[in-house]
C-alpha cells in the first residue's frame, strides 16, 4: 500500500483532535471527546497515554484508515526543555520528559507521546513541530531588572511560526530571511519579534504584555505587590485574578470579544473604552517589539481569534501601519501548522532536529 497520509494528532484537556492530511489537504478531522469521569482514573496526564492511543486507534478504524497508508504522524509539542523552534523527531530521550513533565503537566505532553506509540508500530516517523517550550531569546532579552526574575519564553510558537512561514512563501522568499512582528491574539496574546526566523523575544502571554480576554497582562507591579500582601485575596485567588478572571472579564464580565461589540453596537460606551484599551495596549506592544528589529521589518502579523474581529483590528492598524504594512490572517489551525511542520520535512525543505542535540539533558 502506497503512504500518502499524515496523521496530526492534538491532545487537549478533555478532547484529543484528529486530522489526516493528504499533502497539503485536510481529508478527515475528529474531535475525541473525553468524559471527565474516564480522565479522573488517572493520576498524571501521562497516564492517560494508553487510553487516547486506544481511542485514537478505534477512530482510525471507524473511518477505515490503515496505519499502513500513513507516511508520518505529527503530535502537538509539550512542555519540554527550552529548546529551538522546527520540527522534531520524538526520540526516546524526549519521551521521558514528557512522560515526567519536565517544565510541567499539560494534555500537549501526549501529542509526542502518542505520535511516536503509533508510528513505532509501522516504522514509519513522527515529529513534533513547534511546542510552546521554544526558546530563541538573546541573551540580553532575558535580563528583566530584578536578579532573581529572568525573563522566559513562553509564546505561542505553532502559529506565530506557521503564520511566518505562510507570509514567507506569498512573499517569495526564505522564512530565514523575513523579519517579522507576529501578534498572536487569542485566549492569550502573543507579541512576537521573529529575527531571520527565530523567536527572539516575546512577552510572556501568561504573565506580560496586553491584557487578553481572561488576562491581566502587565499590570503597576507597586499596586500589585500592596494588592498581594492586602489580606483580602489567597495565593489561588490572586493567581485567578491574573490569568482566568482578568482582562476583558475583570472589567466587562465576559470574554467573548462578540459579545463586547455588540454592546459596542448599542451604545456602551465603558465597553467602547475597554475594547479600544486592550487594543492601545496591543498595538503599543507592537510599536516595542519593532524596536528589537531596530525598524528593520518586512511586515506586521496579525493573527490568532481576535483577528477576526474588524472593530479591533482596524484600531490596532491606525497605531502601527506606519511601521510596516500589516497582514491579517484570522484564527489558528493548529492541526494545519502541524502537518505543514511535517511536510516541510517530507518534502526536504529542512531537516528534522533532534531533540537531545539541540537541549541540554544534564539541566
Amino acid at each position: 500500500m502506497e503512504r500518502n497520509f499524515v496523521l496530526a494528532i492534538n491532545p487537549g484537556s478533555t478532547s484529543t483532535k484528529v486530522s489526516i492530511f493528504e499533502r497539503e489537504q485536510e481529508i478527515k478531522t475528529f474531535k475525541i471527546d473525553h468524559r471527565k469521569e474516564d480522565l479522573e482514573n488517572y493520576k498524571k496526564i501521562a497516564d492517560q497515554y494508553e487510553y487516547r492511543l486506544r481511542l485514537i486507534k478505534d477512530w482510525l478504524e471507524a473511518e477505515n484508515i490503515s496505519t499502513d497508508s500513513l507516511i508520518a504522524i505529527v503530535g502537538r509539542g509539550g512542555l519540554l526543555r527550552s529548546m529551538p523552534g522546527g520540527t522534531y523527531s520524538v526520540t526516546d530521550a524526549m519521551i521521558e520528559d514528557l512522560k515526567v513533565g519536565i517544565q510541567g503537566e499539560h494534555a500537549s505532553n501526549l501529542g509526542g507521546m502518542l505520535a511516536k506509540g503509533l508510528a513505532d508500530l509501522k516504522n514509519i516517523p513522527s515529529y513534533i513541530v513547534d511546542p510552546v517550550a521554544v526558546d530563541e531569546f538573546h541573551d540580553i532579552a532575558r535580563i528583566s531588572g530584578l536578579k532573581e526574575i529572568p525573563r522566559k519564553s513562553l509564546v505561542h510558537a505553532l502559529n506565530i511560526k506557521a503564520v511566518s512561514h505562510r507570509r514567507a512563501k506569498e512573499l517569495n522568499k526564505n522564512f530565514e530571511d523575513l523579519n517579522l512582528v507576529v501578534a498572536h491574539l487569542g485566549g492569550g496574546i502573543s507579541i512576537a519579534a521573529v529575527e531571520k526566523g527565530k523567536i527572539i523575544d516575546v512577552n510572556n502571554a501568561k504573565e506580560m504584555g496586553p491584557f487578553s480576554p481572561d488576562r491581566a497582562g502587565s499590570l503597576p507591579v507597586g499596586d500589585l505587590v500592596k494588592l498581594c500582601y492586602s489580606g483580602k485575596y489567597t495565593l489561588n485567588e490572586m493567581k485567578t485574578m491574573l490569568q482566568g478572571e482578568g482582562g476583558l472579564f475583570s472589567y466587562l464580565d465576559t470574554m467573548d470579544g462578540r459579545e463586547v461589540e455588540e454592546r459596542i453596537k448599542n451604545g456602551d460606551n465603558y465597553a467602547r473604552l475597554i475594547y479600544d484599551a486592550m487594543a492601545y495596549q496591543i498595538g503599543k506592544e507592537i510599536g516595542s517589539y519593532a524596536t528589537v528589529l531596530y525598524g528593520h521589518i518586512d511586515n506586521i502579523i496579525l493573527t490568532g481569534g481576535l483577528s477576526y474581529s474588524n472593530y479591533l483590528v482596524d484600531r490596532i492598524k491606525e497605531m502601527i501601519d506606519f511601521i510596516s504594512e500589516v497582514i491579517v490572517y484570522p484564527g489558528e489551525d493548529e492541526m494545519e501548522a502541524l502537518n505543514k511542520g511535517a511536510q516541510r520535512v517530507i518534502n526536504g525543505e529542512e531537516r528534522a532536529k533532534i531533540y537531545e542535540d539541540e537541549v541540554s539533558i544534564s539541566g
